[in-house]
């Protein structure tokens, strides 16, 4: 892995994230009419929406500089592994159709890169070439 490619890595994950969770900002009444029951809560949902939306810059500014921001890898890891673990049991205990899936597994995979470029950033050499 090269600097570049991590750099590519969190920059996809950064506008794959804006493009998924900023629309939800508008979504709230039609989520609920699409997948009853409605919003009971809406201060956990809009709650929810910014926590994740700040993550997505997050994720804008480790595209700049990955090494000076390797250790922001951590919860973000947690992060995309939690919530994908998360839905993998839901879906276990038969509380989330398999449609459900299609998100979480893409958090899964980049939990899994967002790994790999933490073990590859620690080994940075002074070539400029990731181990």
């Amino acid at each position: 892995m090269t600097i570049t490619i991590a750099r590519r890595l969190f920059l996809s994950a950064g506008i794959y994230g804006v493009a998924v969770i900023a629309p939800l900002f508008f979504l709230e009444e039609q989520i609920g009419a699409l997948d009853p029951p409605m919003v009971t809560h809406p201060e956990f949902y809009y709650g929810f929406v910014c926590a994740a939306f700040a993550w997505q810059i997050v994720y804008l500014m480790m595209w700049r500089d990955p090494l000076r921001f390797r250790p922001m890898l951590i919860p973000a890891i947690v992060g995309k592994a939690g919530f994908g673990i998360s839905v993998l049991v839901l879906f276990a205990l038969q509380r989330l159709p398999a449609t459900g899936l299609v998100l979480p597994s893409i958090d899964l995979l980049l939990a899994a890169l967002f790994v790999w470029a933490y073990v590859n950033l620690g080994r940075q050499g002074s070539s400029g070439r990731l181990s």
